[in-house]
């Protein structure tokens, strides 16, 4: 869950942090010690307002201040280091009239805060943003309720301004979800059906949504967006390391013309204990493991079944299995051997 810090200065700014807590009981309500009416739900501070806000802005995912823009901007500033990692900062003043998204607000957040706030409070919210006001295509945020990733974030920038002022940009999409934009398309995107149209000179750049390799000519003018929408299917014994996994993993998915920033989760076999080198594996890419029964896995039909692996496994399957089940869609690419003690498959996930 996203920590939230509320600062208020001032008695009024008391009120409006106690009016929001009672709304968002998770948050956080900082105010110095000076104005304590012994209320055990605020955080009664002694430092200088200064240096908590310094403190909170590397600690929170949020920070609210109740005070105005200008200090917020002279606190913060020393702490800013870029869209990716700054949390969400919201400016409300002293009688919660406005309620402003100053810091981060599309990757941290901010705008959606503000406007959640503006509605708890009765107050205006200030988006300033220009895909907001334009409601147009928010290029960083596509996506990103899925848990897509962006592979080549330099080119957000410049394709965001593209957007926002009206450039024709061309929309290309042959995996994950497709709802990502609930309303039609602004009238400079067009969907298009291939990656070679995305080059056409009409357009000035490109949103390309796949789970394949895209060509560097079509990545260097373009947004790549990766849904997860691979699952990984794993054979292995108990001293197969991560080094192997990873290894065979990235030669499948490099042989095959697939993104490993697709990648859903990997599973494999209960082999009554957890396997060391899956799990360091998985750790290292903020991957989920799932793990099946043999039983479950003996009733799925494979292409590829194996009479050693029923002898000694218990089940015909196990990459191609697990990964079918994990990922209730198709195979994209059946079981690869690397001898002695890994087998991979990986499936697509069902759309």
């Amino acid at each position: 869950m996203a920590r939230t810090a509320v600062v208020a200065i001032t008695k009024h700014g008391i009120d409006i942090a106690r009016k929001i807590k009672a709304r968002m009981p998770e948050v956080e309500i900082y105010v110095p010690a000076k104005h304590s009416d012994g209320g055990t739900d605020i955080n009664w501070f002694s430092d200088p307002s200064t240096q908590l806000v310094g403190s909170l802005f590397k600690t929170h995912d949020a920070l609210v201040c109740i005070f105005s823009l200008g200090a917020v901007i002279r606190m913060v500033a020393p702490h800013l280091v870029d869209k990716k990692s700054d949390p969400a900062v919201v400016v409300i003043d002293d009688r919660a009239n406005h309620v402003i998204s100053a810091l981060s607000g599309h990757l941290g957040g901010a705008n959606a805060l503000a406007r959640l706030l503006a509605s708890i409070l009765g107050a205006a919210p200030v988006i300033t943003t220009a895909a907001d006001v334009n409601e147009t295509i928010a290029v960083d945020l596509v996506g990103r309720e899925y848990g897509w990733t962006i592979e080549n974030f330099e080119n957000v920038t410049r394709t965001s301004a593209l957007m926002v002022n009206e450039e024709r940009i061309a929309v290309y999409q042959d995996a994950g979800e497709k709802d990502w934009w609930h309303a039609p398309l602004p009238k400079n995107v067009e969907m298009v059906d291939s990656l070679e149209k995305v080059l056409s000179p009409e357009f000035e750049a490109g949103l390309v949504i796949t789970d394949r390799v895209v060509p560097a000519d079509v990545a260097a003018k373009s947004v790549v967006y990766r849904p997860k929408t691979l699952v990984v299917g794993v054979g292995l014994h108990f001293d197969t390391d991560s080094n192997t996994i990873e290894s065979g993993v990235t030669d499948v998915f490099a042989q095959n013309g697939l993104a490993l920033f697709s990648i859903r989760n990997v599973a494999s076999v209960n082999r009554g204990a957890r396997v060391k080198g899956l799990d360091e594996f998985a750790q290292k890419h903020g991957l989920a493991v799932e793990i099946f029964e043999k039983a479950e896995l003996a009733k799925v039909e494979v292409p590829n079944p194996s009479a050693a692996v029923q002898k000694f496994e218990g089940t015909a399957s196990v990459s191609e299995a697990a990964s079918l089940l994990s990922s209730k869609g198709e195979l994209v690419v059946q079981k690869v051997k690397f001898p002695p003690n890994l087998t991979v498959a990986v499936c697509r996930v069902k759309s």
